[in-house]
């Protein structure tokens, strides 16, 4: 028994020495390139892996950016016109045009009182965020943005749960959900192109997330009817950021920039699209996944 536990130690310890030298050597090599190492290079563009590229030719190494969040290199996807796909984010047969001509006033009256309950929850989280971004509407948008994400994510993980626990269909909702959760978070990842949010923006963002998502959590699981009321109203909202973002823009307060690269080819818009493209398109969006919850 004494001999099996020795053994059991130094084999133990071979295991440690070998995962501290595997740590060491990762945090070594996420030195030689800045920010965050492999998470880093899965969202490089094609031009960014170039220029990375290019530096370690120049210093001499031979290392190849591998653009995966597990170090595993893809297939090469190529654009309809044959030039190659940049962004690791989406792929082509995930983009769309959205519908522009969707109704944008609809409302649904709150008669019963989970309804009304929602309508008022929503109502109420509007004034803090008039109050704190008042007319800042890209940071509005982002913050906006990272919340609504959430409620597809969760909904989605709750009734793929369910699903397996009774061992039956979800009827497609598992993935309109979680489609819904994704478009939400590509809104994010196009906002964050055009906005340069402060570092108390940032904070609040993480803050109100946390809260966020514990709260809807637990809302679905008392009362899913509840809870996707709650996102109905919250979209409703939304549109009405995005309405006074684009009265913003025409007024020339905020400049109307050139759309960001990922806006373009995810929305495929046109090449020569602008910011207020992308908030119509944006706001289309909120306004289908209003008509969903």
């Amino acid at each position: 028994m004494m001999m099996t536990r020795g053994t059991s130690r130094v084999a133990r310890l071979t295991m440690g020495g070998r995962l501290f030298s595997a740590v060491k050597g990762a945090a070594a090599e996420s030195e030689k390139f800045p920010v965050m190492g492999v998470r880093w290079r899965s969202s490089l563009t094609l031009g960014e892996k170039e220029q990375v590229n290019n530096k370690n030719s120049e210093d001499g190494g031979n290392k190849e950016v591998v653009a995966s969040y597990w170090g595993i290199k893809g297939e090469e996807v190529k654009k309809e016109d044959g030039t190659p796909w940049k962004w690791n984010c989406f792929r082509p047969w995930e983009t769309y045009q959205a519908d522009l001509t969707i109704d944008l006033k609809k409302h649904h009256v709150p008669t019963t009182f989970l309804d009304k309950l929602a309508y008022w929850t929503v109502k109420s989280l509007r004034f803090p965020t008039d109050v704190f971004f008042q007319r800042r509407y890209g940071c509005r948008a982002m913050m906006l943005e990272t919340v609504a994400a959430v409620p597809g994510m969760v909904g989605g993980m709750l009734l793929h749960c369910k699903s397996l626990r009774r061992f039956e269909h979800s009827g497609g909702w598992i993935k309109t959900l979680l489609d819904e959760a994704e478009n939400e978070r590509m809104h994010l990842m196009t906002f964050m192109e055009v906005s340069q949010p402060r570092w108390y923006e940032r904070a609040l963002v993480f803050t109100v997330r946390g809260v966020f998502f514990n709260a809807y959590f637990l809302a679905y699981l008392a009362s899913p009817k509840l809870a996707h009321r709650v996102v109905g109203y919250l979209e409703e909202e939304a549109i009405h950021s995005y309405t006074e973002f684009l009265k913003e823009l025409d007024k020339g307060t905020i400049e109307n920039v050139p759309a960001p690269a990922i806006a373009i080819d995810y929305w495929r818009l046109p090449a020569d699209s602008t910011l207020r493209d992308v908030v119509m398109v944006v706001r289309a969006d909120e306004a289908h996944h209003r008509d969903v919850n």
